[in-house]
């Protein structure tokens, strides 16, 4: 492969945010690139238009003639990506994504807020330690147990190690590791430092600040503490005859224990929260009610040519410096028509997609139908390992949510008129039954096989178990409830 084919598929399986670096790292390299400001923006329309209406009662093959936008099969694309160019080229100088008018360096006024270091659990524990009343020897045996606790609240270590790791001299008791752990037990979050589940969500009772029935506790602690192995597999029958609860009784001692937080330290330090850029946006026109494809203008930013150093290459001249200045040229219209194939390339197979899965923009997940590479390879004359890095950190907004594209593609499954469906339409299906279920007698994955199979979807039980545990829903012992 040529370099310029090398950069052209580099950029096509980039990310939004990597190819933003991508173009900042270039126009700090090439002095022939420049950034369009944002007053100039709306001075660079282009004769082609990015954006194409996926129609539904016609052809792909008759789609194609009325968008402004005409596809190329993937020979003609490479050919013009690895054809040797002059420094003369006709080529359009001018990189722009969108005809937006938007600055793509514009500061927001959060910025700070955004990019500020969040506070950890250690830093919350350490802050209410510093505060309370303690000795030094106590101090330091509170500072050991804060860093041996996990993100989500648990002591990592047990309390013979932190104490074993105190030197001898300064003569510290294993009881006096085990107060400071209990006090520190009490800080904000409550439960913290805990050492087992049970002990977790005994402390959490112990300190219940809302008025809860005496009794309600009491029987929520018995559960907690000597019988949870028993709640968490649902056995109900088998806690009312070790507890001797009544039903009543023990559907709000397990409500009470619901509300408790099994992991609370992951509320101070939650997950880093990661923000999507959809490369694509997919919107209804109410007045034809046809889908528009249309790239976003905020994915990167707008590039062209420097006329003004490109104005200083000379033709006959072989110095070292208008060398340097056309291999940059070179260079920097290379960068452009790679980015601009991009572009195309992408609008290419979102649009074969939208045409493909107008039914789950339409009507939701049930009505998505199979679809892989191969096939949107074939509409768009391309080969599958350009579709899978096309599909590959690329995401699309539509009216039902933003997607990953390779979220539109998924296997099939036979159905008995001889049809197929899609795993992602069964799995929509699963989920469905399963939300409509009878608590009380959950849905087994033989129940589930059997109600597919009245839909005319034939798919084994150990192909429901894969699907339910791919949505994270639970067996059926484990979903059995008391209320309804």
């Amino acid at each position: 492969m040529t370099p310029q084919l090398q950069q052209a598929i580099k950029l096509l399986q980039l990310s939004t945010l990597d190819l933003q670096q991508e173009i900042h790292q270039a126009l700090e390299s090439n002095p022939m690139l420049e950034l369009i400001e944002d007053d100039e923006t709306k001075e660079l329309q282009t004769d082609s238009n990015t954006q194409q209406e996926v129609k539904s009662d016609t052809a792909p093959s008759e789609e194609a003639s009325d968008n402004d936008y005409q596809t190329s099969d993937e020979s003609d694309w490479q050919d013009n990506i690895t054809s040797d160019s002059t420094v003369d080229s006709n080529w359009d100088d001018t990189y722009s994504n969108s005809q937006s008018s938007s600055s793509f360096d514009s500061e927001s006024s959060d910025f700070e807020s955004r990019n500020a270091a969040e506070e950890t659990l250690q830093d919350h524990l350490h802050w209410q330690l510093n505060l309370t009343p303690l000795s030094e020897k106590d101090l330091s045996i509170g500072f050991a147990i804060i860093d041996a606790i996990d993100a989500n609240g648990m002591l990592t270590v047990d309390v013979e190690s932190i104490h074993s790791g105190f030197d001898a001299e300064l003569e510290i008791e294993l009881d006096e590791v085990t107060a400071v752990l209990h006090r520190i037990q009490q800080f904000d979050p409550l439960g913290v430092g805990y050492r087992n589940l049970s002990e977790c969500l005994k402390t959490q009772l112990d300190h219940l600040e809302d008025p809860v029935s005496a009794d309600h506790v009491a029987h929520a602690k018995l559960i907690v503490c000597e019988h949870l192995e028993l709640l968490g597999h649902r056995d109900y029958a088998q806690l009312m005859r070790r507890t001797k609860l009544k039903e009543p009784e023990l559907r709000l001692a397990i409500a009470l224990i619901e509300s408790l937080d099994p992991r609370p330290g992951s509320a101070i330090s939650p997950p880093t929260t990661t923000y999507v850029v959809p490369d694509v946006i997919v919107t209804k026109q109410a007045d034809t009610g046809k889908w528009k494809v249309e790239l976003n203008p905020e994915t990167a930013p707008k590039i062209r040519i420097n006329s003004s150093y490109a104005s200083l290459v000379k033709r006959a001249d072989s110095s070292n410096d208008n060398n340097y200045l056309r291999d940059n040229l070179q260079e920097a219209r290379w960068f452009i028509k790679s980015l601009q194939s991009r572009n195309e390339t992408l609008m290419k197979v979102s649009t074969r997609i939208v045409e493909h899965q107008k039914g789950f923009l339409e009507y939701g997940e049930e009505a998505m139908k199979p679809l892989v590479l191969h096939d949107i390879a074939e509409a768009v004359s391309m080969h599958e390992s350009t579709i899978s890095r096309v599909t590959t950190q690329k995401y699309m907004h539509t009216p039902r949510g933003i997607f990953e594209l390779k979220y539109f593609f998924s296997s099939h499954v036979s159905t008995k008129g001889g049809g197929e469906c899609s795993s992602t339409a069964i799995r929509a299906i699963i989920r469905k039954l399963v939300a409509a279920e009878n608590v009380r007698k959950p849905l087994s994955d033989s129940k589930i096989t059997t109600l597919l199979e009245e839909r005319g979807i034939n798919v084994a039980r150990r192909t429901i178990a894969k699907y339910r545990e791919s949505l994270s829903i639970p067996p059926s012992n484990e979903r059995k409830r008391l209320v309804d």
